[in-house]
């Protein structure tokens, strides 16, 4: 007969097998990683489990991989944020982003100017005398 537990307690059932190398503690360091836009492979170094190890626990918990991506786009959001903010106070930052954004507008504007006439032969590149008039 075996031995009667205190009444109250509950029995203690071990669920078998490895336990899981995904702990508060590692998900931690791999948000930690992503929120810098680290490599999955960074990441997992980070937090001392293997690619594989993120790869099945991703395949198991689809609302991860939805945030890891949310994570990644972290700096860019707060480069974004730093340059919109010194929009106000600095018209270099202002200029700078308006060439990028506004490129039909604002962006450098490159002409050129193709009068000569280029002869090529076996490999050899010859001006004409005339070039350049």
């Amino acid at each position: 007969m075996p031995p009667k537990r205190k009444p109250g307690r509950p029995k203690k059932v071990h669920p078998g097998g490895r336990p899981t190398v995904m702990t508060k503690e590692a998900l931690a360091k791999l948000e930690e990683a992503f929120k810098m836009d680290c490599t999955d492979t960074e990441a997992c170094f980070s937090a001392n489990i293997s690619v594989d190890a993120l790869y099945d626990y991703q395949k198991l918990n689809p609302e991860f991989t939805k945030r890891k991506k949310a994570l990644k786009e972290s700096p860019a959001f707060k480069a974004r944020k730093t340059v919109v903010g010194e929009l106000s106070s600095d018209v270099g930052t202002a200029k700078w982003y308006l060439e990028r954004k506004k490129k039909d507008e604002f962006g450098p504007k490159h002409e050129f100017d193709l009068t000569g006439k280029i002869i090529i032969k076996a490999g050899e590149v010859k001006k004409p005398d005339n070039a350049g008039i």
